[in-house]
Parts: structure tokens; C-alpha cells; sequence
């Protein structure tokens, strides 16, 4: 004998049935979507890991970015130590890994500093650059050097959606936009479903760079990143995905998934490969 559980709706939670019958047909649909969204749905159990699922498979790259918090009076020495090293290390071919990009925060958290590393190779590669640069006297100095003006520092290690672009240097000027949200667990597959169609209504402007999901460091996090050619440009892109028909779908069912977002706007330093 199977057990039946039924879930009893107080009459106040009810929608008014009136209500359904006077109503727009997208608003009946909502309104039926929340109606539903009542009851537990059931999911089926994954046979695969997430990042297998949700990465690209032709490739194996890995990507690190770091948040440095500097002290506000060292901001501009930071930098400049900065643009004397990790070029550097971008264009040696003897280190796996290059420079997606570098920049400083606008608007958001102040006086920070934002890298975005690509490991081609994946978790080997990582750990043959990590090896080789501890043989590195210029970089252990810009280590030493770094330390005096850092206030704190984070990473994390992800992993790029497989229908996101992969990023390319482009020409400037722009600015950056990053956007992280932090998911609630269990829900990043439900993300990618619903973003993998929703990328193609942000791609008009090429403002889409990059999509991420996190590996190590906090979980469940997703970054996007996206370019314009300023704030202006920035507002009208917005604007204009709430014309495709979709747009509105996409959001209405992922905010929901959101624990926690930020958003930044960001500079590029003057040798970062976006610019």
C-alpha cells in the first residue's frame, strides 16, 4: 500500500476562482504557477555530477578569480606592481594559464582589485603553474610586495557554463559588469536550464563575456560578466531584453533560486586583455 499525502490550502491562500476567469492569459499562467509551485515537486536523482552536466565538455579549463581588497592609499602602487608582473606570466608559455582579465572595482566594494585567471588543462595545470611560480623570484617579490598593501584577499575556483562564449580579449573602451548570486543549493541545474536558453536574448550588443559557476571556495556562487561601452549603454542593453518575448519567464523563475546578489562595475587596468 503506497502512503498519499495531501497538502490542505487554507481558503484565504486560494486564488479567487473570479479572479482567473477576468484575468490576462499570462496572468492566469502566473498565477497557475504559483498555485503549483505549492506542492513539492519531485525531482530525479542526478547520475552526474553538476559541473559535468552543466560544463563544456570539449574543453578542460579552469578558471581562478581573485578579489583583493587594498588599502585605499596603496590602490595606485598596487596597480602599477600589477602591470609589471602579470603580463608577464600571461604571455610565458612555459606557464599554462593566461590572463582573461584585470580590474579595478567602480561601484560596488571600493578599493578592490579583480583578476580572472583561464587554466588550460584544468586542475594539472593549476598545479603545474602553482609549482612553477614558487621557482619565480619576480613573482615571489610581487608576493612579498602585495602583502604590505592588501587588506584581505579571496579566490574562488570555477568552472564556465557550456552555453555561455568562452571570453576573448576585446578592444575598448568599456566598462565591466560583474554579477554574482549566491543559489540556493540544489538549484544550479534549474539555473542552467533556464539561463541556457535566456542567453541568446543579452548576446545583440556582445555585452555577454562569461559565465561561471564555482568548484572551490564558496559553493552554489554564479558570476556573470558582461560589457558596455558605458553606463548609458549599460541601461539601455537592460531595457531591451524585456522586449523578447521570454525575457520575463526567465526572470520570474530564477529570482526566486537567489540567495544573495552583488553587483560590480569595474575598470580594466591598463594591461588587461579585456579592455
Amino acid at each position: 500500500m503506497h502512503n498519499t499525502s495531501i497538502i490542505l490550502i487554507p481558503r484565504n491562500l486560494m486564488p479567487e476562482t473570479s479572479h482567473f476567469r477576468g484575468a490576462p492569459a499570462s496572468n492566469r499562467n502566473r498565477e497557475d504557477s504559483w498555485f503549483k509551485s505549492l506542492f513539492v515537486r519531485k525531482v530525479d536523482p542526478r547520475k552526474d555530477a553538476h559541473s559535468h552536466l552543466l560544463a563544456k565538455k570539449e574543453e578542460s579549463n579552469l578558471y581562478k578569480i581573485q578579489f583583493h581588497n587594498v588599502k585605499p592609499e596603496c590602490l595606485d602602487a598596487y596597480n602599477k606592481l600589477c602591470e609589471d608582473v602579470l603580463p608577464s606570466i600571461h604571455a610565458d608559455k612555459y606557464y599554462p594559464c593566461e590572463l582573461v582579465g584585470t580590474w579595478n572595482t567602480w561601484y560596488g566594494e571600493q578599493d578592490q582589485a579583480v583578476h580572472l585567471w583561464r587554466y588550460r588543462g584544468g586542475y594539472p595545470a593549476l598545479t603545474e603553474v602553482m609549482n612553477k611560480l614558487k621557482n619565480n623570484k619576480e613573482f615571489m617579490e610581487y608576493r612579498k610586495e602585495r602583502g604590505k598593501m592588501l587588506l584581505s584577499r579571496r579566490n574562488q575556483l570555477l568552472l564556465e557554463f557550456s552555453f555561455w562564449n568562452e571570453p576573448l580579449p576585446r578592444q575598448g573602451p568599456n566598462v565591466y559588469e560583474l554579477r554574482s548570486y549566491q543559489l540556493r543549493p540544489g538549484t544550479m541545474i534549474e539555473w542552467g536550464n533556464y539561463w541556457a536558453r535566456a542567453i541568446r536574448y543579452r548576446q545583440h550588443n556582445r555585452e555577454a563575456v562569461g559565465g561561471f559557476f564555482s568548484q572551490i571556495g564558496k559553493l552554489y556562487m554564479v558570476h556573470h560578466l558582461w560589457a558596455y561601452k558605458d553606463l548609458k549603454s549599460r541601461e539601455s542593453t537592460r531595457n531591451a531584453a524585456w522586449q523578447h518575448e521570454g525575457w520575463n519567464e526567465v526572470v520570474y523563475y530564477t529570482v526566486p533560486l537567489i540567495q544573495h546578489m552583488d553587483s560590480r562595475i569595474m575598470i580594466p587596468m591598463k594591461t588587461s586583455p579585456l579592455q
